[in-house]
């Protein structure tokens, strides 16, 4: 059977499934994603589309901001993603898959599009945003919304550890996808990206999201699977010294008494920036 060619920079296609990452994220960021989206000042009655919804638990946040005269859209690529969304999502919203190049949806019909840690997966962010720019009404708004665009802090005890591992995980993106290192660092343009593809009175907005201990559960789940587990782990052994991978993995083991999330002083932080422009 021949493999659906990717859709996406990072390897998107229509079957590519990582929804519990999205589903683990959301819980852990949503004080600080329904703060964005209160900056935002959304006005009852909007027709809103969140263009990369994933497992669709912005949508909820959405629709109490548009109120009950309001429409909520939800797009992504992937299947898994959209069945997610729909299993979450508010009774009147509507969420379909598609290619977001290619989105079935009138031109002029969109108050404002949100999306969050979507556009530096398309392989033509410019072209992805006029496309996107052209669903807007006259004064309407798109809001990128991406996180850690500035270095997270995991081990405020350790720098060099983390500046270790944080190069490790650069160059194993840079390897597995092919993608430069000006290419990685590209989504730190967004702002540019906006007024390139036509929109105006661009202005961001940065929310720092931080977690002191003992943390949450919502807050160690995320750190521990997605970040620990899923983005570094056992990935991460060819890129780091021997010593450094192992004292990594202690800190990352909760099995190990000096795992990381439960110190006393664990401090960790992580930007969330939110970029808007208008037509």
């Amino acid at each position: 059977m021949t493999r659906p060619a990717p859709s996406g920079l990072l390897g998107d296609t229509a079957a590519r499934d990582y929804a519990w990452k999205l589903r683990l994220f959301n819980a852990y960021a949503e004080p600080e994603l329904r703060q964005a989206i209160a900056s935002l000042h959304l006005q009852p009655g909007l027709r809103v589309l969140d263009a990369g919804c994933g497992t669709g638990e912005a949508l909820g946040w959405l629709a109490d901001a548009v109120g009950r005269d309001g429409l909520v859209l939800g797009a992504d690529l992937a299947r898994a993603h959209t069945m997610a969304a729909r299993a979450v999502a508010p009774a009147d919203a509507l969420v379909i898959q598609a290619n977001l190049a290619q989105l079935p949806l009138a031109r002029a019909s969109i108050d404002l599009v949100w999306s969050v840690n979507t556009i530096n997966h398309l392989h033509d962010p410019v072209a992805g945003l006029q496309g996107l720019a052209a669903l807007l009404r006259p004064g309407g708004r798109i809001a990128l919304g991406q996180s850690s665009l500035l270095p997270d802090m995991y081990f405020a005890w350790d720098a060099r550890l983390e500046r270790l591992v944080n190069e490790a995980v650069r160059q194993y993106y840079r390897d597995r996808y092919q993608v430069s290192e000006r290419g990685l660092a590209d989504v730190r343009a967004l702002a540019g990206r906006l007024r390139q593809a036509g929109l105006r009175n661009v202005t961001a907005r940065t929310f720092m999201i931080e977690r002191l201990a003992p943390l949450a559960r919502a807050d160690e789940d995320y750190l521990l699977e997605v970040i620990f587990r899923g983005t570094w782990g056992e990935r991460l052994r060819p890129y780091l010294p021997t010593d450094d991978y192992e004292e990594l993995a202690r800190l990352c083991d909760p099995d190990q008494p000096g795992y990381a999330l439960r110190r006393p002083d664990f401090h960790f932080l992580q930007s969330f920036t939110l970029v808007v422009g208008g037509i």
